[in-house]
């Protein structure tokens, strides 16, 4: 039986997949169907990867006095984001300030993202064993899908 991925390969195709729909959402105009589909895509997946990452790997991060620091300043960073996901939802989908705060939206995440796996995995690495690492990432694909699924 193939080994589970460990949290940090699981964040990261989160990261990659988030990285994508970003970059597509920035191409869109309008109130069109297709900003509104990957707008929705973004907002679900986002949240679901939130939720989990906070009760799983940032739960474990914060037990460690040394990764406090780190996991308060990354959720700060989520509720950053998500507090922008919920202005977004709110404005007109076709006017100019949608995109401008859209891409506000997108340089924060991409900076959360980059961060996340430079200096937050790089000090996880060293706090949390990596067999522990596994079990983390399969409580974090477990909690995933009930987020998506309440979602």
């Amino acid at each position: 039986m193939p080994s589970m991925p460990d949290i940090y390969k699981l964040i990261k195709q989160d990261h990659d997949n988030h990285r994508r729909v970003l970059a597509r959402l920035d191409e869109t105009q309008g109130d069109s169907a297709e900003r509104r589909e990957l707008f929705e895509t973004l907002k679900r997946e986002a949240e679901a990867h939130t939720a989990a990452e906070e009760q799983t790997f940032y739960a474990r991060l914060m037990a460690e006095p040394d990764g406090q620091e780190k996991s308060r300043h990354s959720v700060s960073e989520h509720k950053e984001a998500a507090d922008i996901l919920e202005e977004l939802e709110d404005m007109e989908f076709s006017s100019p300030g949608w995109l401008t705060r859209f891409r506000s939206l997108k340089e924060a995440l991409e900076h959360h993202m980059d961060e996340e796996e430079d200096e937050v995995f790089a000090l996880a690495k060293k706090l949390i064993p990596a067999e522990e690492a596994q079990a983390i990432g399969a409580d974090f694909e477990a909690r995933k899908v009930e987020e998506l699924e309440e979602a």
